[in-house]
């Protein structure tokens, strides 16, 4: 059952394995292949440190470059204007006291000079209201909603066809950090409309970034809002905020002067969210500083789909040019090592499941992959918009 293989290979884990989850209300148990990128939680290493052999590029981040000038028109409802340049895109070698939960991100280096034009950016993620019109205009049906036909997967048991998401289901108790069907769940019934399953709903939660989104959900909300969504290297540039080489959306500090700036895990994961940050759990947007360009959540709350295809050796076919990569839109195809036929696009920001304890990708230069058919009840999105259209609309 391939779909909903793909469905549970949902962000963060990039150790190829394989392990069953035992479907919530139907007692259906998958075999779901841990990817090696951040496919189910976006919690974990995302590529084998055999892919950390050096490369051309640094290990230093270089002064930012904004370009010059303001905004050609005014700004779109909702969405701020981001000057574009050239910066340096990636992350840090990781510290070598930092517990392993940096350790795996050999494939956000090295770092690499990048250009990219100006370009709008929705300040928010996509709140639900927001989808809701959209849903409300087209008639538009999520892929979490749509049921698998038997046609499609002629050896599946028919009991085994139920539409579904992944949702984010702590233990009761201590479970290692290696086997993320402890706290994952394939549930029958959950998507966007229905955040942890059937009996929930969106009651009092449209400002709540929408969630179980596909890729190709995300492309249709864009085209439909004539925009499209962001490249790595314009989302990347957008979170940085003009401070080059920064760890943060905001700065050095995680927490300067003790202020919490975003959504992420506090207590013991992942069986225990304390919520010292004000949330356990999802928040609703703009609940924290935005970052020096005016946009919210760029680390933290809900992982961001980006265009590009992901692949780990991508920054290093960039840097061995020895050129300023203009407005890269990413590799041609998909490639991850660790599950090889599975089609990934790249995640970005990390979500309210971070922390230093397991994964701290809400770390600026830090990469998420995706298989594009999969969504979670920690995967949102934004949508950027051209100056003249140039990039065409969302793919």
């Amino acid at each position: 059952m391939r779909r909903a293989n793909r469905r549970l290979s949902t962000n963060w884990r990039h150790v190829s394995t394989v392990f069953a989850l035992i479907v919530m209300s139907v007692a259906i148990v998958f075999a779901v292949s841990r990817s090696a990128s951040l496919s189910l939680s976006n919690t974990g290493a995302t590529t084998s440190e055999s892919d950390s052999s050096p490369a051309p590029g640094s290990s230093a981040f270089d002064p930012t470059i904004s370009n010059l000038g303001p905004a050609p028109a005014p700004a779109p409802s909702g969405m701020v204007w981001i000057p574009g340049g050239e910066f340096s895109m990636g992350a840090a070698d990781p510290p070598a006291t930092d517990g392993g939960a940096m350790h795996g991100s050999a494939d956000a280096r090295p770092i690499h000079r990048v250009y990219v034009d100006g370009f709008w950016m929705d300040r928010t993620d996509v709140t639900n209201d927001q989808f809701a019109e959209f849903v409300s205009a087209t008639k538009y049906v999520t892929v979490a909603e749509r049921q698998p036909q038997a046609k499609d997967y002629p050896s599946a048991p028919l009991e085994n066809l139920v539409a579904g998401s992944v949702v984010f289901s702590p233990p009761e108790h201590h479970v290692p950090l290696n086997d993320e069907s402890q706290w994952w769940s394939y549930v029958k019934g959950a998507n966007w409309r229905h955040p942890e399953g059937p009996g929930s709903n969106l009651k009092g939660r449209g400002e709540y970034p929408v969630v179980h989104i596909a890729y190709e959900d995300s492309v249709a909300y864009a085209n439909w809002a004539g925009k499209r969504l962001p490249t790595e290297a314009e989302w990347e540039f957008a979170a940085r905020g003009g401070l080059p080489g920064k760890p943060f959306p905001w700065g050095a500090a995680f927490r300067p002067n003790g202020k919490w700036m975003a959504n992420t895990f506090q207590g013991r994961f992942p069986e225990t969210d304390s919520g010292e940050d004000g949330y356990v759990g999802i928040s609703p947007v703009k609940k924290f500083p935005p970052n020096g360009y005016g946009l919210y959540d760029m680390a933290g709350n809900v992982w961001q789909w980006t265009s590009d295809w992901y692949r780990p050796d991508y920054y290093r076919q960039l840097a061995a040019t020895g050129a300023v990569a203009r407005n890269p839109r990413g590799p041609d195809s998909s490639y991850d090592p660790s599950e090889p036929t599975q089609r990934k696009r790249v995640h970005r920001g990390g979500s309210f499941l971070c922390t230093d304890q397991y994964c701290s990708r809400y770390v600026v230069g830090t990469r998420g992959k995706g298989e594009v058919s999969t969504g979670t009840n920690h995967l949102g999105f934004r949508c950027v918009k051209s100056v003249s259209g140039a990039m065409g609309p969302a793919r």
